[in-house]
């Protein structure tokens, strides 16, 4: 069974920085958690505000918990507010459903974590999380 690195998790993050960082995004922060849903990285730019670290990690929590990247998350809760509104307080604050973390996954589609960025739009969160796997050699759901 291939685990999670925390070398790898500080490849990731060093990565999805630095194209933050390249595309002139605001700081960001990191989160990268590993397959059993715990925090295996933790990392917030000088300059990015507090909260991001929660936001962050709250998006790869989602990503995890539900199997899925929060882009696909954001557009259920859509059609089932109720439901997804739910499910934060149930799972102690870290689920939200906005686009930004995507689940890891090996080249054999193992399931290793989930990474969740927040700092830019969705778009630019979701966009470094997958060039920092990318750089890293894993995969992303």
């Amino acid at each position: 069974m291939q685990t999670l690195t925390l070398d790898q998790a500080n490849r990731i993050a060093a990565a999805a920085l630095g194209a933050a960082r390249r595309d002139g995004f605001r700081a960001m922060a990191l989160v990268v958690l590993d397959a059993a849903g715990q925090l295996k990285l933790a990392t917030r730019e000088d300059g990015a505000t507090p909260l991001r670290v929660d936001i962050a990690h709250g998006k790869a929590a989602a990503a995890f918990g539900m199997g899925v990247n929060t882009r696909t998350l954001h557009e259920r809760a859509s059609a089932n507010p109720v439901f997804f509104n739910a499910i934060a307080p149930a799972h102690g604050g870290k689920f939200i459903a906005q686009t930004g973390a995507v689940v890891i996954v090996s080249a054999d589609g193992q399931v290793l974590g989930a990474i969740g960025a927040s700092g830019g739009t969705g778009d630019e969160d979701e966009a470094i999380c997958i060039e920092g796997l990318r750089a890293a050699g894993l995969a992303h759901r």
